[in-house]
C-alpha cells in the first residue's frame, strides 16, 4: 500500500472512530431528556363514559402529543391509605408527574407530594396548594346555562330533572344555571332534582330516573361519575337526555340526545407533561371556562331544534366575550326568599357559597 492510500485509510478510520464516540456519547443524554413517566389512579372504571374515562382519554391523548412519555394508570383506587400507596409505588417506579383524579386523593396527595419534592402533582378541582401540587379544573355554570337553553327547547312536557351525587354547593349552582338557561327560553320550565348521596350506585340511579319520569319529566341531566344508567332508562322510556364529563356519552343514548358538557383535557395534560420536563411546571389554582380548551360542548342530537342551537352558540360567544353572567339578577329561590337583586349578578368566584335553589327547582339541599 503506498503513502497516499495508506493516510486515506488512516483519516477514514479516525472519522468513523470519531462518529462512534459522538453515538455512544450523545444517545444515552438524548433518550433520559425525552422520558417521563407520568402515574394517574382513578376512584372508578376509566371505561365509564364518564368522570374516569374523560381523565383517562386526557393521558392517552397526552401520550399520543408526546410519544416518550409513559403512562402508569390504576384504576378503582379507593381514597384514603389506598391511593397513598398507589402513588408511592408509582414514584418508585420513576413517576415524576402524578395525577391523583378524583376530589378525595388531595388529602393523600398532598401527603405523599411533602415526602417527595422533586415530583409534581396536578389534582382535579382541589382547593389546596403545595410547592409541587397544583390544582385544576373547569368553572361549568355557563355551559349547564348552555344545556339549559337546548333542554328548554326540546322538551315538550316543560319538565327537566337531574340526579345528582350530592347537595354541594358546586352542584347546585350548576343545577341553578340549567335551570336559569331553560327558564331564560321556556318560563314554564321546571326542574326536578334527586339526591343520591354517592357519585356511582347504578341501581339507585336507575331508580331515581324512572321516578323523575313518572313524574312527566321527559329530559334527564346527570352530574355523577357516569352518566350510562341516566341516559339509557331516559331513552327506554322515549325521554331526552343531557350528559356530563366526557364526550362521547351521546353513543349510549344516540336518539334522545339533546347535547353534553364534557372535559377534555389531552391538550391541558399535554402542556402539564411539558412543563415538567422542561424545568418550567409551577404550582398553580388553573380554573378554565368555555373558551378554554379543555371544557366543550358536545354535539348535539337530531332532537333539537336548529334555532336553539344557533342561539346556544351565540350564547356561548357571550358569555366568552364577558358580556352575559348565568346568575344575572333578579333571582329568587325555590323558598322564595330573593338571592340576587335586578341589576347585580352572583359572581362565579361564589359559588362555592350558593346553598340554595333557584326558583322553580323542585328539590331541597340537605
Amino acid at each position: 500500500m503506498n503513502g497516499k492510500k495508506m493516510n486515506h485509510t488512516v483519516k477514514l478510520l479516525s472519522v468513523l472512530a470519531c462518529l462512534a464516540l459522538i453515538l455512544a456519547w450523545g444517545l444515552p443524554e438524548a433518550t433520559a431528556q425525552a422520558k417521563l413517566k407520568v402515574g394517574i389512579i382513578h376512584i372508578g372504571s376509566i371505561n365509564d363514559a364518564g368522570y374516569n374515562q374523560a381523565h383517562s382519554e386526557g393521558v392517552q391523548i397526552m401520550k399520543k402529543n408526546l410519544p416518550n412519555v409513559e403512562v402508569i394508570q390504576v384504576e378503582n383506587v379507593p381514597e384514603g391509605a389506598d391511593a397513598e400507596r398507589v402513588m408511592e409505588n408509582m414514584i418508585k417506579q420513576g413517576a415524576q408527574l402524578i395525577i391523583p383524579a378524583s376530589f378525595g386523593y388531595l388529602d393523600p396527595a398532598l401527603r405523599v407530594a411533602k415526602k417527595y419534592p422533586d415530583v409534581k402533582f396536578v389534582h382535579p378541582g382541589g382547593y389546596k396548594l403545595a410547592p409541587n401540587l397544583g390544582t385544576y379544573w373547569a368553572s361549568t355554570p355557563d355551559a349547564f346555562y348552555l344545556m339549559g337553553i337546548a333542554a328548554g327547547k326540546t322538551t315538550k312536557t316543560n319538565k327537566a330533572g337531574y340526579v345528582v351525587a350530592l347537595p354541594i354547593s358546586f352542584f347546585l349552582a350548576n343545577i341553578n344555571a340549567f335551570h336559569l338557561g331553560a327558564r331564560s327560553v321556556n318560563p314554564k320550565m321546571e326542574t326536578r332534582v334527586v339526591f343520591m348521596g354517592t357519585f356511582l350506585d347504578a341501581p339507585k340511579e336507575a331508580t331515581a330516573t324512572n321516578a323523575l319520569l313518572d313524574q312527566g319529566v321527559d329530559v334527564l341531566g346527570v352530574i355523577v361519575d357516569s352518566p350510562i344508567t341516566v341516559v339509557q332508562a331516559a331513552e327506554k322510556r322515549g325521554a331526552y337526555s343531557v350528559g356530563y364529563h366526557y364526550l362521547g356519552v351521546q353513543k349510549f343514548a344516540p336518539k334522545g340526545w339533546v347535547s353534553g358538557i364534557a372535559f377534555t383535557w389531552g391538550e391541558l395534560y399535554t402542556r402539564f407533561a411539558k412543563q415538567v420536563m422542561d424545568n418550567t411546571w409551577k404550582s398553580e389554582a388553573l380554573l378554565g371556562n368555555l373558551a378554554s380548551d379543555f371544557l366543550t360542548v358536545a354535539p348535539f342530537g337530531p332532537a333539537v331544534p336548529p334555532d336553539a342551537i344557533k342561539l346556544v352558540n351565540e350564547t356561548k360567544q357571550e358569555f366568552i366575550n364577558g358580556k352575559k353572567n348565568a346568575y344575572q339578577g333578579p333571582i329568587k329561590d325555590n323558598k322564595g326568599v330573593e338571592r340576587v337583586k335586578a341589576g347585580e349578578f352572583w359572581p362565579l368566584t361564589n359559588i362555592g357559597r350558593m346553598d340554595w335553589l333557584v326558583e322553580g327547582v323542585i328539590g331541597q339541599p340537605k
